[in-house]
């Protein structure tokens, strides 16, 4: 006797819905989101079905971060450098050169840079000890196949080349699990009802999703939400694309930097205040 349908979970239940004729993506795609209209599962659930299916299709080049966007440390640069470079990028994880943008000499972890201070050596900094092999992939591997690996090699970073063997980019474990769960918590991330927060002097971390009325209220601004109801919508029109993270422009005396995205949308952006216009909030 079949078990009531209350008792099926949503995967069992569309597995009977499924168990027919074969079906290409396209079809399984209209069943799933007939399914998720008919309230089977969540519209979260949908959308990481679907970037599961996407990944499958998608190759590096689709989600690395290009080279002109690579933040990247010198090899012989000095501890109070690498530390400024660090701390105004945020991130954890960096690409060491020598001589050029291509010659990747390895990745170093910002961690282990706390470790060399906290063990109070008194050794000169050797970063050809402290970083980690890079490992190196074509522009044509599968995300798919690159999850795989890296899961198995406990690699959270590859350096993306192209055919003649430059850098083209690189591109993290968290770059491809986006594209499957979507935007994954990190330090930028905001309270609920938080969406633009002070990070120094006229320099703030704005979410995109952020009302354009709330951001003029904040800024004393007067941009119109007319065509638009967030500032990410104000910015990807002013873009004119869908940006990558790393890209920037001026609207009115502030510059945006986008600091996450994904191929669907803006998500984090830098704000830095001019010295024309003065922010009239005080720090969230």
């Amino acid at each position: 006797m079949t078990p009531p349908s209350s008792t099926l979970s949503w995967f069992s239940r569309i597995s009977q819905a499924i168990n027919r004729d074969p079906l290409d993506k396209d079809g399984i795609l209209h069943l799933l989101r007939d399914a998720q209209q008919r309230g089977l599962f969540t519209l979260d659930t949908l959308a990481m079905i679907e970037g599961a299916l996407q990944v499958s299709e998608m190759h590096v080049r689709d989600i690395m971060i290009p080279r002109a966007q690579m933040v990247m440390l010198d090899l012989n640069a000095p501890p109070e450098k690498l530390i400024q470079i660090i701390v105004e990028s945020g991130h954890s994880r960096f690409p060491v050169i020598s001589e050029n943008r291509d010659d990747v000499q390895g990745i170093f972890l910002a961690k282990d840079l706390l470790d060399y201070y906290a063990t109070g050596s008194s050794e000169p900094f050797n970063m050809r000890e402290a970083m980690r092999p890079a490992v190196f992939i074509p522009e044509s591997k599968r995300l798919n196949v690159l999850l795989r690996d890296f899961r198995s090699s406990r690699n959270h970073m590859a350096i993306v080349v192209d055919e003649y063997s430059g850098v083209a980019g690189l591109v993290t474990i968290e770059d491809v699990i986006e594209q499957i769960v979507g935007d994954i918590d990190d330090e930028h991330d905001f309270d609920d009802q938080v969406f633009i927060k002070q990070r120094g002097d006229n320099l703030y971390s704005v979410l995109a999703l952020t009302p354009i009325e709330e951001f003029n209220d904040f800024f004393s601004t007067r941009f119109s939400d007319e065509e638009f109801d967030t500032i990410g919508g104000l910015l990807l029109q002013a873009f004119g694309h869908m940006p990558k993270r790393g890209e920037s422009l001026t609207l009115d005396n502030f510059y945006f930097e986008v600091v996450r995205s994904n191929s669907r949308r803006i998500h984090l952006l830098r704000v830095q205040v001019q010295e024309s216009v003065e922010a009239v909030s005080e720090e969230v």
